[in-house]
């Protein structure tokens, strides 16, 4: 698939453009006030929804009493944190924008009435579905997603990470990898749908061009610097050893379901401890 820009997606490029990281929650802040949402579907992601009701072998199962725990990181409006609340997840979705967290307050108002939201397992019941405000990358908003047990490591039984590595500049990748490493639990599950794999990185972001390959690179060395050729895309190699806090990709494939602008592109892999 050729890449096609959009009078949108250069919109948001230029948002972001000579802007340092450390800016970047500040620039997605400005366009939630300005409602300028181009990446906003209006749905849950048919990819994860697909994953929860066909692929329970890859899942996490519950080893407690406590209901399982799940994260989405930059969660925008919240349509995939209600998605999993409705499989009996106490679902958190953590934005960096104070305004995206009010929409997504708003969007999930009456939320339990919802067709789209109906319980989906009668074993499990309902979850709950929650939104903070915070850096994905500090750990403030731990406590206030999940009180006192926000201050251990490996207290989320899946993450799903959709358009959140393809919003973050490539330098904040090893970190991407390293916070990923440090959240998920002993049997947890990473759920990303690799997006979009079909731009070329000069094209730069946001959304930023990703490959499988940066996704293996990154995961099997989480907070490493990682080697990219000269077109920008990263370089990893079968059997390479993986560094402390690994992931190991047990699943990729490409769904049957996803968004129209990753139809045919779009990779789901699905991650555990190493």
């Amino acid at each position: 698939m050729a890449d096609k820009p959009t009078d949108a997606r250069e919109r948001l490029r230029q948002n972001f453009l000579d802007h340092d990281p450390k800016q970047h929650p500040n620039r997605w802040e400005h366009l939630w006030q300005q409602d300028d949402l181009p990446w906003d579907k209006g749905f849950a992601s048919p990819a994860l929804a697909d994953v929860l009701a066909d692929r329970k072998d890859l899942l996490p199962t519950a080893q407690s009493g406590r209901r399982l725990r799940a994260l989405v990181p930059g969660c925008g409006k919240g349509y995939d944190v209600l998605l999993l609340a409705s499989w009996g997840y106490d679902a958190v979705g953590v934005e960096a924008a104070a305004t995206a967290v009010k929409a997504a307050n708003a969007e999930s108002k009456g939320w339990e009435e919802k067709p789209e939201y109906a319980v989906k397992d009668e074993t499990k019941g309902r979850g709950s579905a929650k939104f903070v405000f915070g850096d994905f990358f500090e750990k403030e908003w731990e406590k206030d997603a999940i009180g006192e047990d926000g201050s251990k490591e490996g207290q989320w039984d899946l993450i799903y990470d959709y358009t959140f590595l393809c919003a973050l500049p490539p330098a904040l990748r090893p970190n991407w990898a390293a916070r990923q490493s440090s959240l998920l639990s002993a049997g947890g599950r990473l759920i990303c749908l690799e997006f979009p794999t079909y731009k070329p990185p000069s094209t730069g972001g946001p959304p930023w061009a990703l490959r499988p390959e940066t996704y293996l690179a990154h995961l099997s060395q989480p907070g490493k610097e990682v080697e990219y050729d000269e077109e920008g895309f990263a370089v990893w190699k079968e059997g390479q050893t993986p560094g402390g806090g690994a992931l190991e990709r047990i699943a990729h494939w490409k769904p049957e379901r996803t968004h129209k602008i990753g139809e045919g592109t779009d990779n789901v892999s699905v991650w555990k401890r190493a």
